[in-house]
């Protein structure tokens, strides 16, 4: 009988030793282990991270009060101070969890960073906001920088319409957070949660999904995994890139890890979903940075 693997150690995000973390969103181990190497150099460890889906990984990791500037590309981490379970967009959770009582700075990159051509939040904005606001993440004990990439929409194609609507969604609700709800806000609050789990539990439907964000032509010619394969894994050298770029620019210790990873088939789920807890979602890179290639 083959040996079985020894289990693998939890993420513990906080619990480890670093100054600047560099959260690379929808990150998958395979993948990031296949090519960092080409843009990165130090010690990597495969580990489980406690979500696989932001909203997930974020309440179960930062639950005290945290010395931590931490610019965000990702809206679900905000500093609207609007909890989980009360957004309106994109988070079918029970997650009574707002960033903004937990983190003490938070820097909004996925509002001032938003790239309209591209339909997400780019590399580049990450770095461009740090530099600008060096001060706020000198003051703070941690820093953490949260890319966009590898998760979609792919950089080098015109999509991105799933993480406009949850922008926009998520920035609108912010601006009216003062207001009293209309009709159309309270049925819509009532419906949108039935929708979203009839979403979640049609594995069909999560394919769609995917395909919205893929190129027509390389789905029919390749099939829909190889396709996706081949788009993410060209959104994780650009984010590869980038973070080889700006980490010498960073003094004290800099890991590169990811809030959860991404599927591309196995066990019938596409891309990646709350509390769905099997290995491509959740094993993820602990990438502690010894240098650049």
């Amino acid at each position: 009988m083959p040996e079985s693997q020894p289990a693998l150690q939890d993420q513990r995000f906080l619990e480890r030793d670093w100054d600047y973390c560099l959260v690379l969103d929808a990150c998958r181990f395979d993948r990031f282990e296949a090519r960092y190497d080409e843009y990165l150099q130090g010690d990597l460890q495969r580990l489980r991270s406690p979500g696989s889906s932001t909203p997930e990984w974020a309440a179960r990791t930062f639950t005290g009060t945290h010395d931590i500037a931490y610019f965000s590309g990702n809206p679900f981490v905000n500093g609207l101070g609007i909890p989980l379970n009360e957004l309106k967009w994109g988070a079918s959770c029970d997650y009574p969890w707002a960033a903004a009582d937990h983190i003490e700075t938070i820097v909004d990159v996925w509002q001032h960073g938003w790239d309209d051509d591209l339909g997400t939040i780019p590399p580049s904005s990450i770095a461009e906001s740090f530099r600008d606001r060096r001060d706020q993440a000198e003051r703070a004990e941690r820093v953490v920088l949260h890319y966009m990439q590898p998760h979609a929409p792919y950089l080098d194609r015109e999509a991105g319409g799933k993480l406009r609507t949850i922008k926009e969604g998520i920035q609108s609700q912010g601006e009216r957070a003062d207001e009293e709800p209309g009709l159309l806000d309270r049925v819509a609050d009532s419906v949108r949660p039935r929708v979203e789990s009839v979403l979640e539990d049609r594995k069909f439907l999560q394919k769609v999904g995917l395909w919205m964000e893929l190129d027509k032509r390389s789905v029919l010619t390749d099939g829909t995994r190889d396709a996706a394969l081949e788009q993410y894994d060209r959104n994780l050298d650009i984010v590869l890139e980038a973070v080889a770029e700006i980490v010498p620019e960073l003094e004290g210790d800099v890991v590169v890890t990811a809030d959860h990873g991404e599927a591309f088939g196995e066990q019938g789920i596409w891309e990646h979903h709350i509390e769905t807890h099997i290995p491509p979602l959740v094993e993820v890179p602990w990438l502690e940075v010894e240098g650049v290639v």
